[in-house]
């Protein structure tokens, strides 16, 4: 959730965002009518709880005359404090689903627009000059390395089997993965991937994103689409030592996502499929140092890219198109050759305060009191960079050369047709 008090003292500025989002501006209008109904509850509820109290003395000291009639009006205030509780409750739940009906206030600098009003920050690399270039899943079955077929067979559509090389290839790019977030101080984790509702929720995935989301009615659970979720539980409800620099994680997990209203859309291959492993960084900070940390995480992100050898472009993703957690978020996008053009290899978010609030993440100020933390997240390798690779690296006679970085994980240079 946004920090409240910037609603009430400056609403235009969150009207701003809404609209850069394309979102309703009214919804702030709702939010400020709610909090204001909520203080009149409160006030009302303590005015009510205060005349018990002070009738509670008069009773005490009260004639055996008075006593009557004090008793009787003490019956008034009772159901009067029992009226104003139940507003008083019935003003919160408003006031919270006004509260997270708002996404995250979008960063000053980031562009409007939908989906295609993006801004190109840098190109790195050439797109590799190819003749009749074969699409990665022609490739990946030509080596032996990715199984759709059988996928489908056992699980339906957009599932799939990585085989041999294929298995190795993930792996070892994931294995390449930890070792970067290890070398640059980030705690490696393999967490749960079912989460409870209060975490999901936590994180913003169960707003406008709640259609792409697994749920397990019977126990009330959620398969994560990213290990970003149970990681922005992991310190839920604490206040935790960020005296010392930001708490940096690194989740490996499977991850799944219903990839809803997305057909026709990347459905060839393993570019949009319902599961797949990746490799996310995750951290808390103080939100002073939110954006220096940002950028840190774009500069680990292009590291990895540099390893596995692909162009590729740095994007700003437009208002519209962020997350609801997220107030800025930076894609790099690997050319592919196939489609010309490029797809999203990595995402990294900066959500200030917005789940850290939800999941009452909190960390200890200079002045000792308890203030809430930031939250970020970013890509470091995942199951669809395997596309990538093959289109990129792909030669004349069917073969792929593997990037340097990744041969001591296959023990090979080169992927072979069978």
């Amino acid at each position: 959730m946004i920090d409240l008090k910037i609603v009430r003292e400056d609403p235009e500025l969150v009207r701003t965002s809404q609209r850069t989002r394309g979102e309703d501006p009214a919804l702030v209008d709702a939010l400020l009518a709610a909090d204001a109904a909520r203080r009149a509850a409160v006030l009302e509820a303590d005015t009510a709880r205060a005349e018990q109290k002070a009738l509670g003395k008069q009773v005490g000291k009260a004639s055996a005359e008075e006593r009557p009639a004090l008793l009787e009006r003490g019956k008034e205030l009772a159901e009067k404090v029992k009226i104003a509780h139940a507003a008083q409750t019935a003003a919160d739940a408003e006031l919270d689903t006004a509260h997270r009906a708002i996404s995250n206030i979008v960063q000053a600098g980031a562009p409007a627009g939908g989906e295609d009003d993006y801004v190109v920050l840098e190109h790195v690399g050439t797109p590799p000059a190819i003749d009749n270039p074969k699409d990665h899943l022609e490739l990946g079955e030509a080596l032996g390395l990715i199984d759709m077929e059988r996928g489908a067979k056992v699980s339906g559509s957009r599932f799939y089997f990585l085989t041999g090389n294929g298995a190795m290839l993930q792996l070892g790019l994931l294995q390449l993965a930890a070792q970067t977030a290890v070398r640059n101080g980030f705690t490696m984790m393999i967490p749960p991937v079912l989460v409870r509702p209060e975490v999901m929720g936590g994180t913003g995935f169960l707003g406008q994103h709640s259609a792409e989301v697994y749920h397990l009615a019977d126990d009330d659970l959620y398969l994560v689409g990213t290990s970003e979720v149970p990681l922005a539980g992991y310190h839920m409800d604490e206040i935790i030592e960020l005296q010392s620099g930001p708490k940096r994680y690194a989740g490996w997990s499977s991850c799944f996502r219903r990839e809803a209203g997305s057909y026709g859309k990347d459905t060839r291959g393993i570019i949009r499929v319902h599961q797949f492993d990746k490799v996310e960084a995750f951290v808390y900070c103080t939100p002073d140092e939110a954006d220096a940390e940002h950028k840190r995480l774009l500069g680990w992100q292009q590291e990895m890219l540099a390893a596995i050898e692909v162009p590729y472009r740095v994007i700003d993703v437009a208002g519209g198109d962020l997350g609801s957690s997220a107030a800025r978020k930076f894609d790099c996008e690997a050319w592919i050759p196939t489609q010309d053009t490029y797809r999203e290899l990595t995402s990294t978010s900066n959500c200030t305060t917005f789940q850290a609030r939800r999941l009452s993440v909190r960390y200890r100020a200079e002045n000792g009191k308890p203030a809430i933390a930031a939250t970020l997240n970013g890509t470091l390798g995942t199951t669809r960079w395997i596309a990538a690779i093959l289109e990129n690296h792909q030669q004349p006679d069917g073969s792929v050369r593997v990037p340097a970085a990744l041969v001591p994980f296959l023990g090979t240079e080169v992927l072979e047709p069978r």
